[in-house]
């Protein structure tokens, strides 16, 4: 009866006295999910770590005994949230102070998909290897942690495989960064280790790990299209926006992420603008009586943090609520999902915006004032409800118990664009419309994807 324990415990191999039970375990089928870039975990699976427990072991008592002040802020700042939180983080700081970033939600998708296939691909050569994490050990009980053991393998460090593929992207977007970005890898990568839960070499493994994913993840971004040149004229004629150098022109050529095409979910075409329909939805958007709290909204929904950095706090805070923080894969798998919906909403959007070419309301009216500069591209459907419908919906999938809330959030986005005098009616309807397809794709992948 004990050797048949002992042969369990040998198969989840947590720590040498079984500290773990199978269901404590953190997701041991995660190496099988799906990946957006890479082919699969498995292809992708580190070498055998070395047979050195014993010898790292005295390395690691050896750093940890050097811990000072300084090391244990360090330590504290990594562990913050999931690997990917503090990139993400990153991102959002970056954004936030209005430090120039061209196409920002392309970051976004790529370190997200970097990070998420990094931690796949750590999780399956994890359970692969079943290496005990430093402790609790029978071979070591000594060694003191700074932090709670992690249930789960030891062998490559997940927190590494994040930081070295997030630190390898942003060197693509931000070269004259690189060895900022790599420094920041390696010390998050130390920190596991440093705090008494991660061995030498799973740190080392993790970080090339990660990089080897991120350049499968920069490829795909070479190939996305963003980078064409548009060589086109601008339509003229009744109904049409009236402008040139038309913002995101070139998006509807851009490569989706789970989009067949761009056009797949092509709103129909609007109404002729002469029509009583379209003068009708004309003459609310400039009869509508602005208030502060109104005005205060729409400015927020224009404003970085409703563009960008809100609807990844919403994700933060309810990972941090219900411990998601705590489970790297989905975490990862949250994150990714939440970046990748945007890329390929904004991608159709702007399908329908120049297959029809619709002008703004203040050009059919000059009447109408806008609350503030009318962006420069035409009005049909609206990004903003699009890109807000595609994301609320996800989170609502993700965060089942706040979709309450995040899709009043996703309207009142929408909304906001009328508010601000840019949009009509029918822009808002067909951008939620068509978030809401965008959306349903995505969550039809990912009941699909292994982690359901």
């Amino acid at each position: 009866m004990l050797s048949a324990l002992c042969k369990a415990c040998a198969v989840i191999l947590l720590s040498g006295n079984c500290a773990f039970a199978q269901s404590d375990l953190i997701e041991p089928n995660a190496g099988t999910w799906k990946t957006w870039v890479i082919t699969s975990g498995k292809d992708f699976r580190v070498p055998p770590p070395p047979d050195t427990s014993a010898t790292e072991l005295e390395q690691l008592h050896d750093l940890v005994a050097k811990n000072d002040a300084q090391v244990a802020a360090k330590i504290t700042f990594w562990d913050a949230g999931s690997p990917g939180y503090r990139w993400i983080d990153l991102v959002n700081n970056r954004v936030l102070t209005g430090q120039p970033i061209p196409n920002a939600h392309r970051i976004y998708t790529y370190l997200t998909m970097a990070m998420y296939d990094a931690t796949i691909a750590a999780w399956e050569s994890k359970y692969f290897y079943n290496r005990p994490r430093p402790r609790p050990s029978e071979a070591d009980a000594t060694l003191p942690t700074a932090l709670p053991t992690p249930r789960s393998p030891s062998y490559p460090s997940e927190h590494a495989a994040a930081a070295g593929a997030a630190a390898t992207v942003l060197s693509y977007f931000f070269p004259d960064e690189a060895s900022s970005f790599q420094a920041m890898a390696e010390e998050a990568a130390q920190s596991r280790v440093l705090a008494g839960v991660q061995f030498p070499s799973d740190s080392s493994a993790g970080l090339e790990l990660g990089r080897r994913v991120a350049e499968q993840v920069i490829a795909r971004a070479k190939a996305d299209g963003s980078d064409a040149v548009w060589t086109g004229t601008v339509p003229t004629g009744p109904c049409m926006w009236v402008g040139d150098k038309p913002g995101n022109v070139t998006m509807p050529n851009w490569k989706p992420i789970v989009l067949a095409s761009a056009d797949e979910f092509r709103p129909p075409a609007p109404p002729d603008c002469q029509s009583a329909t379209v003068k009708a939805e004309t003459d609310a958007v400039r009869q509508f009586e602005r208030k502060f709290p109104n005005n205060y909204k729409a400015f927020y929904w224009q404003s970085p943090s409703g563009l960008f950095t809100s609807w990844y706090d919403y994700a933060s805070k309810w990972m941090f609520e219900d411990n998601t923080d705590s489970n790297p894969p989905r975490a990862a798998r949250a994150y990714s999902m939440l970046a990748t919906v945007h890329y390929d909403a904004f991608i159709a959007s702007n399908d329908g915006k120049f297959a029809y070419w619709y002008l703004r309301p203040n050009q059919l009216d000059p009447s109408i004032t806008p609350l503030f500069a009318v962006p420069p591209f035409p009005s049909y459907p609206s990004n903003h409800s699009t890109l807000s419908t595609a994301r609320c919906e996800i989170l609502a999938y993700l965060f089942p118990s706040h979709a309450e809330f995040i899709r009043a959030v996703g309207k009142e986005a929408g909304d906001s664009r009328i508010w601000a005098g840019i949009h009509y009616e029918m822009d808002n309807r067909a951008g939620v419309t068509l978030g809401k397809a965008v959306a349903g794709k995505f969550i039809e992948r990912a009941r699909k994807d292994g982690a359901d």
